[in-house]
């Protein structure tokens, strides 16, 4: 009775009824509703058998919104793979340093600080070889390579 009444004030008000509202429309108390409401929630397990064979579950037909699709997959791979090849075009030093600062090979990007002692030199420097790099990055024979990537 509760899904009925409460289909028939979502089809009258076009939007979902508040639990008062189901109350009222059926005579009852808003507590005697919203313990309705609980108990209708009963949880239901993915491995539930769909369809007439019952060869696929309920979990079979349920998106990973995390999960990658194929085509962002290889978009993904096809740009790491020019931005290697651009980062090649830079001195092993520059190159070092933007991988560093931005986490090119393990997701972690680097403060100038960090960065800066693992070459022995101060954050200015890398600062300084960081943003020199970055211009040559930006030159149309190089940019362009990576230009289609953007959306």
């Amino acid at each position: 009775k509760l899904t009925r009444v409460s289909r028939m004030l979502l089809q009258e008000n076009g939007r979902e009824p508040t639990p008062e509202e189901i109350a009222e429309a059926m005579g009852v108390d808003v507590a005697k509703v919203r313990e309705i409401q609980k108990i209708a929630q009963d949880p239901v397990s993915l491995e539930t058998p769909i369809g007439e064979e019952e060869d696929s579950h309920l979990g079979d037909f349920i998106e990973d919104d995390r999960a990658t699709t194929p085509s962002d997959s290889v978009a993904f791979t096809m740009l790491k793979e020019q931005l290697l090849g651009v980062l090649d075009t830079l001195t092993p030093r520059e190159e070092k340093v933007l991988r560093l600062r931005y986490g090119i090979d393990d997701g972690k990007p680097r403060t100038l600080e960090e960065v800066g002692k693992e070459f022995n030199v101060t954050r200015e420097r890398i600062r300084q070889i960081e943003a020199k790099a970055l211009r040559k990055l930006r030159h149309p024979s190089r940019s362009k390579k990576l230009k289609d990537f953007l959306d």
